[in-house]
C-alpha cells in the first residue's frame, strides 16, 4: 500500500478540494499518512494571491524531498494553472496538473513514480467550466463545503479568473444532500466556500439559482448546529440575505465583507464594484438587525497610486465604522493582472509600514469588539487543539474562548457566560459554573 500526503497553501477552497483529492486516492487503497512520515506521493495544493506563496511552494517541494527523496511529488492548484512550466523547472516536481485536471489526477497519470522529465497537464482556463463538488472532511468540528468556483469579476490586482476560470456553481439539491452527509458525519458546523459565493447559482453559463435560496434550503437541514458564511463581496449582500441570517435557526452572526480600501478613488482603480458608500450601508444594516454581529474585513494596502492621504481615508473609514477585525494584505505584483502595469508604484518599505498600522487598528477593532461581549451568554462549538491543559472554541458571532480542557467538551456546542479577556487577547469564561445545557442538545 503507497503512503500519500496532502499539503495545502491557501484559502479554505483549497482545503475543502484537497480534501475531496485524498478521498479519490483513499478509496483506491493508498494510505493518507502526514507529510513527515516518508510518504511516498506528495500532493501540494498551490495558492498564488501573492508572491509569499509562490515562494512557500518552492520550499515545501524542498521540504518534501527531504523527507522522502524518491518520493514522487505533483502540484496542483492556481499556481500550477498560472505557471505550470515554471513550476516544472522547479527541482523535485513531477507532475502539475491544472484547474481542469486536478480532479482528474488518475486520468492524467497512471502510476506515480518519478521520470526523468516532469509532466505537464494544465490546459487553457477556459476548459475549467465544470464544477467539482467538494469538501473537508475528517473533522467533527467543522466542515469547508464548497458551493461556488470561478470568478466574473476582473478586480485590477486579483489572479483568480486566470487560476480557476468562470463563476459556475453546484446545484442546491446536491449541497443540501452533502450537507446531510456532512451532519451524518458528525460535523458541527458548516462553512460554505467558494471564490465569490454571493454569485452562486450559474450552471452552464446561466443563471439559475440565486444564493438566499441556497441558504434558506441549508437551513432546514437537520443534525448541523452552525452554518457559516466564509466571504460574500458587499454589492452581492442583499439587505433580504442579512434579514434571513437574522431570524435563521443555524446561519450565525458573523460576516466578512471584502473591502479593500477606504478610499473610492482607489477602489475605482482596483475596479471594485462598489464604493465607501455601499460598504458603510451595508455594515449598518447588519449592526441594526443584529447588534451583536461580528463582521471582519478584507483591506489592501499599498495598491499603485495609494497616496499617504490616501491610506490615511482608509484608515480613518475602517477606525470609524463598526466593524470587529481585520484581514490586512499587503500589496504585490502578480502577473498579466491590470494593476501590474499601473504606474506609481508604491515602496516596499512604506506598504509594510501601513500593513503595521493597520494590523494594529485591527487589534484594537478586535478587543473593542469582545468588550462589548463582556458578561452576555454564548453558545461556543469547543475544538480539539488542546494547549497548556486549555481548550478553545468560537462563540456563534466568532469570539474565540478559551476554557480549561473538559473531554466532555470536545466538538460539542455548550452555553458560557463570557467573562473576562485574558493577556492572550482570547475571552475566558466563569467557572465553575460556565457549562449549561445547550437547547440544542438532547
Amino acid at each position: 500500500m503507497k503512503k500519500v500526503a496532502f499539503y495545502t497553501l491557501g484559502c479554505k477552497l483549497n482545503f475543502s478540494e484537497t480534501s475531496t483529492i485524498s478521498r479519490q486516492f483513499e478509496d483506491r487503497g493508498y494510505q493518507k499518512v502526514e507529510f513527515s512520515d516518508q510518504p511516498d506521493i506528495f500532493i501540494i495544493n498551490t495558492c498564488s494571491v501573492t508572491d509569499n506563496a509562490d515562494k512557500k511552494c518552492r520550499k515545501i517541494v524542498r521540504e518534501a524531498k527531504k523527507i522522502s527523496p524518491s518520493s514522487f511529488v505533483a502540484i496542483v492548484g492556481c499556481y500550477a494553472q498560472l505557471k505550470p512550466v515554471e513550476i516544472s523547472g522547479i527541482e523535485g516536481v513531477d507532475a502539475v496538473l491544472g484547474a481542469a485536471e486536478k480532479f482528474r489526477m488518475f486520468d492524467y497519470l497512471d502510476e506515480f513514480v518519478p521520470k526523468e522529465n516532469p509532466q505537464v497537464f494544465a490546459t487553457e482556463i477556459r476548459e475549467a467550466n465544470s464544477f467539482h463538488a467538494s469538501h473537508s472532511h475528517g473533522d467533527r468540528t467543522r466542515t469547508f463545503l464548497k458551493v461556488q468556483d470561478g470568478c466574473n469579476y476582473g478586480c485590477a490586482f486579483c489572479t483568480i479568473p486566470l487560476a480557476r476560470g468562470k463563476s459556475r456553481s453546484d446545484t442546491i439539491r446536491q449541497l443540501v444532500d452533502q450537507a446531510g452527509e456532512i451532519a451524518a458525519a458528525g460535523s458541527r458546523e458548516i462553512v460554505l466556500t467558494g471564490v465569490n459565493i454571493g454569485d452562486f447559482g450559474i450552471q452552464d453559463g446561466k443563471r439559475k439559482e440565486k444564493f438566499i435560496d441556497l441558504i434558506r434550503a441549508l437551513d432546514q437541514v437537520e443534525g448541523i448546529d452552525r452554518y457559516r458564511i466564509s466571504s460574500i463581496e458587499p454589492n452581492l449582500l442583499t439587505e433580504e440575505i442579512i434579514q434571513y441570517v437574522a431570524r435563521s435557526k443555524r446561519f450565525v452572526p458573523h460576516f466578512h465583507l471584502p473591502l479593500q480600501s477606504g478610499s473610492d478613488k482607489i477602489l475605482t482603480a482596483m475596479n471594485r464594484r462598489y464604493l465607501t458608500s455601499l460598504y458603510r450601508e451595508r455594515v449598518a444594516q447588519i449592526k441594526a438587525t443584529m447588534p451583536d454581529c461580528c463582521i471582519g474585513v478584507d483591506v489592501i494596502v499599498g495598491f499603485p497610486g495609494e497616496t499617504e492621504e490616501d491610506f490615511l481615508e482608509t484608515y480613518r473609514f475602517l477606525n470609524e465604522l463598526d466593524v470587529s477585525y481585520l484581514h490586512v494584505f499587503t500589496y504585490s505584483e502578480r502577473p498579466n493582472t491590470a494593476a501590474s502595469h499601473m504606474e506609481s508604484p508604491v515602496p516596499q518599505n512604506e506598504r509594510n509600514r501601513r500593513s503595521k498600522m493597520l494590523r494594529g487598528l485591527s487589534e484594537k477593532k478586535r478587543r473593542a469588539f469582545y468588550q462589548t461581549q463582556l458578561g452576555k451568554t454564548r453558545n461556543v462549538l469547543f475544538e480539539a487543539d488542546i494547549e497548556n491543559g486549555m481548550m478553545h472554541g468560537f462563540t456563534e458571532n466568532y469570539v474565540r474562548v478559551q476554557a480549561k480542557y473538559d473531554p466532555i467538551l470536545v466538538h460539542e456546542v455548550k452555553t458560557v457566560k463570557l467573562s473576562e479577556i485574558n493577556a492572550a487577547g482570547l475571552m475566558e469564561v466563569e467557572e465553575p459554573e460556565m457549562i449549561f445545557a445547550h437547547p440544542l442538545i438532547k
